[in-house]
């Protein structure tokens, strides 16, 4: 399937597992950052800012495995689709084109995989930035009542194997581009072409989607658990960008991540959720800024 790039970069096929080989564009010149998109997008999500950051830096965006154009192995176990062998996916990436140590930032479903990656990788995982998400086991604390009917789609891909993935293959089209219209302040943000592009890639991948999320919804909590109890906390510098779904949802989101984090940047912004295609000189000016800390 073809699939539109981002210009100046160029798109490799690097192995990370025994059975997956991820697609990433990389483009740039300098110190390392990693970029991992969200659902229901792929690595194009990052065109503009990746563009921004490779002036000064070596950008890697990867299309996550089971997404876009990587491998999608079949969710046979748990842990083909946890977020620690995603995480362990992008670090091998990294040490294959070169580096053991990067600036990794993610969105959505990308930013829950940077966030197991700087939990077990503190050693390579330099910085991390985190776009419109909680960690797992906070998002689930989120999630009550009328007001937790957003998450809708948490709880349909959190069902046993079969039910979610006819459902949503019989209507692929209308359920994912429900998310690119709901979810963007900016409609203009996402192009025809570029829309056209993560709803085919999306349709193409339902079983593995659905997959990702049938994981938050068990082992990743289990991860998050584990690492709460034993008082486990980000060791690098961080910053979270959100819109202000506590406001919403009647949490505190900076403190939730105060939790995690130490050495935390926490700032609410006005932009939809897709801030990365809606203001990408915002996330890109933040990214750069993370960097140099």
């Amino acid at each position: 399937m073809t699939h539109p790039s981002i210009p100046g970069f160029t798109e490799h096929r690097v192995r990370v597992d025994d059975d997956v080989t991820l697609n990433a564009a990389v483009g740039g010149t300098g110190s390392p950052v990693v970029l991992l998109h969200g659902f229901p997008q792929t690595h194009l999500m990052w065109r503009h800012v990746a563009a921004d950051l490779a002036a000064d830096h070596t950008v890697i965006c990867p299309d996550l495995r089971g997404y876009g154009a990587s491998d999608k192995p079949a969710g046979t176990g748990p842990e083909i689709y946890s977020k620690r062998t995603m995480a362990r996916d992008i670090v091998r990436l990294a040490a294959e084109l070169g580096h053991d140590r990067f600036t990794l930032a993610g969105h959505d479903r990308g930013a829950l995989v940077a966030f197991r990656a700087a939990m077990d990788h503190p050693g390579t995982v330099s910085r991390a930035l985190f776009l419109d998400v909680l960690p797992t086991l906070d998002m689930w604390g989120a999630l009550s009542g009328v007001s937790g009917a957003v998450g809708f789609h948490l709880y349909l891909m959190a069902q046993a194997p079969g039910l979610p993935e006819e459902m949503i293959q019989a209507s692929a089209d209308t359920f994912f581009a429900h998310f690119l219209d709901a979810w963007t302040d900016t409609p203009d943000a996402i192009p025809a072409e570029v829309r056209r592009h993560y709803l085919d890639a999306s349709a193409a991948a339902v079983p593995s989607i659905v997959a990702d999320y049938r994981a938050s919804a068990g082992v990743d909590v289990d991860h998050d658990a584990a690492d709460r109890e034993a008082g486990s906390r980000l060791a690098m510098p961080v910053t979270v960008l959100q819109q202000d779904w506590g406001a919403a949802l009647g949490y505190h989101a900076q403190g939730l991540w105060s939790a995690w984090a130490g050495d935390l940047r926490h700032r609410t912004v006005s932009c939809g959720h897709f801030m990365a295609e809606e203001d990408p000189k915002l996330i890109a000016d933040e990214i750069r800024a993370l960097a140099e800390r």
